[in-house]
């Protein structure tokens, strides 16, 4: 197994010279991003995460976890790493400052945030899941709720949880049927949830648990459903932590990879009822928990960049050590002096990259919507992260599992090995199309709510954004991806026309096609910030700034992806043209 080094001349390139971290800096509130400070939180970060938490990756997949009656009992190699992980400030970066947290901009932490999950990706889901109780509370809580939960889960002292799923609902939410009984100034909350990540553990003195449940005169479906914050011990007037709560792990996953998160049955209520309490007001759960679903999407989505950094780098090193075959000159070569190996490892690199900055430019709208002062620009801001949720929920998950396959392929029969690490990154990447919604979700998302319910606005904005970059492509030579591009461009454009034609005689056109859109889109926005990319890095050459090696590289990469990625968007347009008459052609039973 190789050791994780963090990215950070990537990182630092990416957010400053590409997504306008000077221009979010001038943001109300985010004034202490300076050059000076995000360079510091950066190397100071890949420090922590490389030397840390990253030799933990491997052994904490072996160790995994494990029930004790009704304790879950963690990784042991993982003792004490989340206390140093809180001491040192990693969970409040953008944690607002009014309870403890540092308030720095979501492009800052999104770096430091793929570099947990690239060191160990099952520890990583602990912090990113009380992330997204956070941001549920804070939209949606009471001023009470804010004021009791908020500081100690920013801190970390305190981990957050959601609870959706039960054993007969799962992506179908109308099926819930845990149930709350209002008393007094709570409710008694009864039912079992499942898939539960890290829904117990001993790192924190408590767990915030944030239920979908049914109050008894609930309408059915969606609309009956409301969200309660259960916390696993009750709190005292004081603030203190008080007695146990009816809330408790009656099992564990035995999952196929992040072996080392506890992925729990929780059962609510089998003594008295689980003590909860109403986020806002009832039947508006859904609406609720959608606010730290499309968070945790994102969240999903950058794990699917960080496990490919991963794997990537792990197949690098084993390319360079291994030995075999000759190539001209060399005697005895390693398997990095053969062409087929260049190619997977250039695959796995401008894929990644491509992800990477797909990922990223979805936080930098999100803080240019959180901070603008003008409502239109936060609006139009907040479009094009609602656009971009499901493309980089969905499209980077999918590289993720193309990108640790291929890990596997460059180590050739010791990837199939357990001990070399690569089989790991493969498991680990596989959950991530599934969680948080499938993508077959996310691709319905994209063509339901995000293009067809706006009638195109969002997608067209960022169509129109896109577009100048074609010719500031060709202008710094890069006739390829300038190429490729105005092709994938005028596909996304025919591909929206062509599915909405259909779909107004064909029921099943949109989801035949759906996520062949995804992908379509997906690998176009990546394409074009990988031009942008090399626009800046033509340009620095030009005047003798930065690396020059380094902006060589991501020349080459980016003409990779022109030449040998974006080619799949010509397949992905002719499948949405095609219609759904070959995918709905065999009767049901021919299955």
């Amino acid at each position: 197994m190789t050791v994780y080094k963090a990215p950070v001349d990537e990182m630092s390139f990416l957010i400053n010279q590409v997504l306008g971290m000077d221009k979010i800096a001038q943001l109300p509130g985010y004034e202490e991003a300076t050059p000076d400070m995000v360079d510091a939180i950066l190397s100071e970060a890949a420090r922590f995460f490389g030397e840390v938490v990253a030799p933990t990756n491997q052994p904490a997949d072996q160790q995994g976890s494990h029930l004790d009656g009704t304790t879950v009992i963690t990784a042991p190699v993982l003792d004490g790493i989340y206390q140093q992980l809180t001491e040192s400030g990693w969970t409040s970066l953008t944690g607002d400052v009014e309870y403890g947290g540092q308030g720095l901009p979501m492009l800052l932490s999104v770096a430091v945030d793929e570099m947990s999950q690239s060191a160990n990706m099952s520890f990583g889901l602990c912090p990113m899941l009380t992330k997204g109780v956070v941001t549920a509370l804070d939209m949606y809580g009471s001023d009470e709720q804010k004021a009791l939960y908020l500081p100690k889960l920013v801190s970390g002292e305190w981990a957050g949880t959601m609870n959706l799923t039960e054993p007969q609902a799962g992506s179908d939410l109308a099926a819930v049927r845990t149930k709350a009984v209002p008393e007094g100034d709570h409710y008694r909350l009864s039912g079992q949830k499942i898939f539960i990540t890290w829904g117990d553990h001993e790192y924190t003195d408590n767990i915030i648990h944030l239920v979908l449940a049914r109050t008894p005169d609930a309408p059915e479906g969606v609309k009956g459903i409301s969200l309660f914050v259960v916390p696993k011990f009750l709190i005292n007037e004081d603030g203190s932590r008080g007695e146990r709560n009816d809330v408790y792990c009656v099992g564990l996953e035995h999952k196929m990879g992040i072996h080392a998160s506890p992925t729990c049955s929780l059962s609510f209520g089998d003594n008295d009822g689980a003590v909860g309490y109403l986020v806002g007001e009832e039947n508006q759960g859904l609406v609720y928990m959608f606010a730290m679903m499309n968070e945790a999407r994102l969240a999903v989505g950058l794990q699917g960049v960080s496990i490919s950094e991963r794997a990537y780098q792990q197949a690098v090193a084993y390319a360079k050590d291994r030995v075999q075959g000759s190539a001209p000159g060399v005697s005895k070569a390693t398997i990095i002096h053969h062409p087929d190996v260049r190619r997977m490892l250039m695959q796995m690199r401008a894929l990644t990259e491509g992800a990477r900055a797909l990922a990223y430019s979805a936080l930098a709208h999100e803080d240019h919507a959180f901070k603008e002062t003008d409502e239109a620009e936060s609006a139009y801001h907040q479009r094009r992260v609602d656009l971009l949720t499901p493309l980089v929920k969905g499209w980077c998950t999918e590289i993720g599992m193309e990108v640790t396959s291929l890990g596997v392929q460059v180590h050739g029969g010791m990837g199939f090995v357990e001990e070399t690490g690569a089989a790991q990154h493969m498991r680990d990447a596989r959950i991530l199309p599934i969680y948080e919604g499938t993508n077959g979700i996310q691709s319905m998302d994209l063509v339901g709510r995000k293009i067809a319910r706006d009638k195109g606005v969002a997608a067209g904005e960022l169509m129109k954004v896109l577009l100048p970059v074609v010719a500031e492509a060709r202008t710094a030579g890069l006739v390829e991806m300038a190429d490729a591009l105005e092709y994938s461009l005028a596909a996304c454009q025919q591909a929206v026309e062509s599915l909405f034609a259909q779909a107004t005689g064909d029921w099943a056109a949109p989801g035949s096609a759906a996520y062949n859109l995804m992908m379509l889109m997906g690998t176009t926005v990546a394409g074009a910030l990988m031009a942008k990319s090399a626009i800046v890095a033509v340009s620095l050459n030009a005047s003798g700034e930065g690396n020059g090696v380094f902006n060589n590289c991501k020349i080459t990469t980016t003409r990779f992806f022109a030449e040998q990625i974006m080619p799949r968007n010509q397949a992905y347009l002719a499948t949405i043209k095609a219609g759904s008459a070959s995918v709905m052609a065999l009767d049901i039973e021919a299955f």
